[in-house]
């Protein structure tokens, strides 16, 4: 069931040394302001927060009473207030106001702010403007990697993807490069580096900037290569529905740094609970990459295999009895626990995803896939609309027809824009400026249907002399090339031949077996040919910015060249992560996935919509 690793898988770094960096910074920033004091905490830094230093480690170190960032008046007592906040405009001003308020009070206070990953010239921009500059101290707590689990880092950055790929703002760009920096520092020198992307590649070069100006130590390597990716490389993949466990769990519950609450419909309880999902939890760790049509039948079996270790209890002597108790019961217990918990979860999960609506829904995105049935699969998409099934999920149907199709034609464009209007509110025209500004809803210019969209980059590929982009390279800028990749990297196996979801032939079965991911086939492609050698046509199609280098150390250890450490900058799905779990265990690799913040559809859609603050 939970597939096994090839015996030769080489062992991962141990990431928990980067939890104790990071606490140990923070206790250190905390001590620089001695004395009793409360602490500010931004609302989204508290779940990764949690998992760095609990409550117990921050009043161990002179925090009073801890009060969650909310832009009002603060009622707090203490003659020293500290903020943990990310560097946001908003929150500085907010500050700005509580110690403006304080003065007006005549109310004297000491005030530190503590910026994390990094402070910002703008943040302090602001303190000067409002007049406080003076009257604070601002540090930097370098936190800029939680490791969710043995194999998955991130950044906790949701907000990289709007401000990088639609604003345009490239501050992070350096926290990315920064990230890297660390992980070279503590677990390098890199062997190789592969990457694709403008983002990427800026993000690299940040790094490479950061390394000249420091010192490099020779130590043992720990990770050979490195692969950075653009979320735009590829948004087919999150606009897909998840089908693997993980994945489900994440679409319907919503896993948050690592963690999810599990409602009284699935604790079977009138109270929810709190869940830590990760490879420590032995039931989820063997359920977690499964498709889900798998997943009941291996629960079943483990409840069987559960109830036949507690029978053994029958017909024990006193000795047996004891060591029984003292040894496996309290695994016994624990491993049931968290069994009914999953079997609650995918109860839950059936009722949600097995109606007809769903089934439905998974034809059409697999039809989208393949090119077939369009009329069929916009008159589903309308309908969809037209009964106000969901204003994510109608938009994200929406992305995926524009993205395979490469574009709409006109007059389905502004049909199907006006039906969601009217369905949801013509206050949505901004969100569709978002989506036509990242190329994910777009409309197709007069005469470039999709096979004139081919023969032009068919053509620009031929063309030996279009070693810069030319003009016609531009206009296809924000193009999607699905079709045209698909064909060249078979990203759609062949729907003639049964695909048994039990025994997985390629990473198509987290997608049912319909889709192979785009972002997961470019790097197994480039493992395999170590560059980009011979996907010439391919970067082309995805608009070039890729690379390969070398790094000066070559790794002296056959296990670090088998690890490999991916990087998606703008958000990573967990059926990615399945997925490239599949391919470590088909290859020999082991993959680490560093990424800015976990996504899925209605994460990604959320982002680009025009309220969003």
């Amino acid at each position: 069931m939970a597939h096994s690793a090839r015996r030769d898988s080489p062992e991962l770094p141990d990431f928990s040394l980067l939890k104790r960096l990071a606490r140990d910074q923070l206790i250190y920033l905390l001590e620089q302001l001695p004395g009793k004091k409360d602490l500010f905490i931004e609302a989204d830094l508290m779940s990764p927060l949690d998992r760095i230093a609990n409550v117990s480690t921050l009043k161990q170190h002179e925090v009073d009473k801890l009060y969650k960032v909310e832009y009002k008046p603060v009622i707090s007592t203490s003659d020293q207030l500290c903020f943990l906040i990310r560097p946001r405009i908003q929150t500085v001003k907010w500050i700005c106001d509580v110690v403006n308020a304080d003065k007006a009070a005549g109310k004297f206070r000491r005030y530190k702010l503590i910026f994390t990953p990094q402070k910002f010239y703008a943040c302090e921009a602001v303190l000067e403007e409002q007049g406080i500059f003076g009257d604070v101290t601002t540090d930097e707590w370098a936190f800029y990697l939680l490791p969710l689990d043995d194999d998955i880092i991130s950044l906790e950055l949701p907000e990289f993807f709007r401000d990088n790929f639609l604003a345009g703002d490239q501050r992070w760009v350096r926290t990315a490069g920064s990230t890297l920096h660390l992980l070279h520092s503590i677990y390098g020198p890199f062997s190789k580096i592969y990457g694709i992307g403008r983002c990427s590649k800026m993000a690299y070069e940040s790094w490479r900037e950061q390394v000249e100006e420091g010192e490099t130590k020779a130590r043992q390597a720990e990770i050979g290569n490195v692969f950075l990716i653009d979320r735009d490389v590829d948004f087919v993949t999150p606009l897909c529905s998840q089908v693997v466990y993980e994945g489900l769990v994440d679409d319907i519950f919503r896993i948050k740094c690592g963690c999810v609450e599990f409602g009284p419909d699935v604790t079977s309880s009138d109270k929810s609970m709190k869940v830590m999902l990760n490879s420590q939890d032995k039931v989820f760790n063997e359920i977690r990459n499964e498709h889900f049509s798998n997943v009941f039948g291996f629960l079943s079996q483990k409840a069987r295999n559960l109830q036949t270790a507690y029978d053994k209890r029958r017909g024990m002597d006193i000795k047996q009895m004891k060591t029984f108790v003292s040894e496996e019961l309290k695994g016994l217990k624990q491993e049931h626990r968290l069994l009914s918990l999953h079997i609650g979860a995918s109860e839950s999960i059936m009722k949600k995803k097995t109606k007809q609506d769903f089934q439905e829904l998974l034809k059409t995105e697999h039809s989208l896939l393949e090119g077939f049935e369009i009329r069929e699969c916009i008159s589903f998409i309308e309908e969809h609309i037209n009964r106000q099934v969901s204003m994510i999920e109608s938009l994200r149907l929406l992305c995926l027809l524009s993205i395979t199709e490469n574009g709409l034609l006109p007059k389905d464009y502004r049909s199907l824009k006006a039906q969601y209007l009217q369905s949801y509110g013509v206050d949505h025209l901004l969100t569709f400026a978002n989506l036509r500004q990242l190329g994910l809803l777009v409309e197709q210019q007069p005469g470039e249907t999709l096979t004139v969209m081919e023969s032009k980059v068919g053509k620009l590929v031929n063309d030996k002399t279009a070693g810069k982009l030319t003009d016609a390279f531009s206009s296809l800028a924000k193009k999607s090339n699905f079709r045209a990749l698909s064909k060249k990297l078979n990203l759609v196996p062949k729907s003639d031949e049964e695909y048994d979801l039990r025994v997985p032939r390629d990473m198509a079965y987290i997608f049912s077996g319909a889709y192979i991911p785009l972002s997961c086939k470019l790097i197994e492609q480039v493992l395999e040919r170590d560059g980009w050698t011979g996907l010439e046509e391919v970067t082309r199609l995805l608009n070039g910015h890729e690379f390969a280098v070398t790094g000066s150390t070559k790794s002296d250890t056959n296990d670090a060249q088998r690890i490999v450490l991916v990087m998606f900058l703008g958000g990573c799905t967990f059926s990615e992560i399945s997925a490239l779990r599949f391919l470590g265990r088909e290859r020999g690799y082991k993959f680490i996935v560093v990424t800015t913040a976990i996504t899925n559809s209605s994460r990604l859609i959320e982002a680009l919509l025009d309220n969003h603050v």
